[in-house]
């Protein structure tokens, strides 16, 4: 017997703890099934590429910070990158050995919200997240130690950083290192083959390695789909091709893949810091930042840096027209390149799922609605 059924308009968002942030869902239902979803933002507009055309190149490093806030570090990084790029200007060696260091627990403070955040819209209220963010707010304490700072670092300068990293910072961080490994095998052994994980994520949210090529996608959620591709590796930058790293990949494209390579990218990152820790201690004490003119004035030009942010590839496109500001300044966002792909990797599911593949995708809103 066939059953008449009706489609439903259902709204969900922008204040809905599962939209992470000021998002909006238009989905069309019939029953539970999702027929179409019309994602709605501009909530949370607030100009910032705009506004960096009227501040000097030094004055738009904590503009990145608000970008995407769970990993300021890395917007702060990557725009130092294509300004130095810009302007020929060299950064010296310690400098480039820390950034590196704060760069990856900068990932493992994404990884370790995405991960937390995405059991937590699965349903799985209380414990997975507060294991997650016991180990986030221990390293929130080193970058306190580091630069005073526990969420909008303004840490990483055009040169350099700020400043040289105080004497008990390597033993904090190895000490974290060393207790790391023992908590990490504790949330795996939780998750991993954790049945109700693993029947609401297996075949849920797939997108195939083509299609995520076609819609631009990056970081792990391409990485989930088998491709193998890392900027960090494949168009090296910085010192990353001092370091021995793996470049974790799923299978399936689908919300498993999705968590279990943000879990894999974790170990790496704890490997590279290790590395670079060590190499570091090899070194000569010497500057950590290239003096430059207050009133930096690259030379006419454009320049594009990307680089392999937590969430995927993050890209600054800056136009300079030789004065103290940029003429153009855009950000190729990770968030916004993988959101455009939900609508395909939902439709015909349930809209369960569709709560399940948005966290997923891992985005900061501030980075989405820039």
């Amino acid at each position: 017997m066939t059953i008449k059924t009706e489609l439903m308009a259902l709204n969900i968002g922008p204040h809905h703890p599962s939209t992470h942030g000021v998002f909006r869902m238009r989905v069309t239902l019939d029953g539970e099934v999702v027929k179409d979803i019309e994602p709605v933002f501009g909530y949370l507009y607030r100009g910032l590429e705009k506004l960096a055309e009227g501040r000097t190149y030094t004055q738009n490093i904590p503009l990145t910070d608000r970008l995407d806030y769970v990993s300021s570090m890395s917007c702060n990084y990557g725009y130092c990158l294509a300004v130095e790029k810009l302007a020929s200007i060299q950064v010296p060696e310690r400098a480039n050995y820390i950034r590196i260091i704060v760069c990856e627990l900068q990932r493992m403070i994404n990884h370790m919200i995405a991960v937390g955040f995405f059991i937590n819209d699965l349903g799985a209220f209380g414990t997975p997240i507060m294991y997650m963010w016991r180990e986030r707010d221990k390293l929130l304490d080193l970058f306190e130690m580091l630069c005073g700072q526990r969420f909008l670092y303004n840490y990483i300068r055009i040169g350099g950083v700020s400043h040289d990293i105080p004497p008990e910072f390597i033993p904090a961080v190895n000490k974290f290192l060393d207790d790391y490994i023992g908590y990490h095998k504790e949330m795996e052994a939780l998750l991993k083959e954790n049945e109700i994980l693993k029947a609401r994520t297996i075949g849920t949210g797939v997108i195939s390695a083509d299609r995520a090529i076609n819609t631009s996608m990056s970081g792990p959620c391409l990485r989930a789909t088998g491709v193998d591709w890392d900027l960090r590796r494949d168009k090296s930058y910085s010192i990353y091709d001092r370091f021995k790293f793996d470049v974790i990949i799923g299978e399936n494209g689908d919300n498993y893949d999705r968590y279990r390579v943000r879990m894999g990218e974790l170990i790496e990152s704890h490997s590279i810091v290790r590395q670079a820790l060590e190499q570091l201690e090899d070194l000569q004490p010497g500057p950590v930042r290239t003096e430059t003119p207050n009133l930096l004035r690259p030379p006419k030009g454009d320049v594009y840096v990307a680089t392999e942010a937590p969430k995927g590839e993050l890209g600054f496109y800056i136009v300079s027209n030789g004065s103290i500001a940029p003429y153009r300044w855009h950000v190729r966002s990770p968030d916004f390149i993988n959101l455009t792909a939900l609508r395909e990797m939902v439709i015909g599911g349930m809209i369960a799922d569709l709560i399940a593949t948005f966290g997923s995708i891992d985005i900061c809103l501030a980075s989405v609605d820039r």
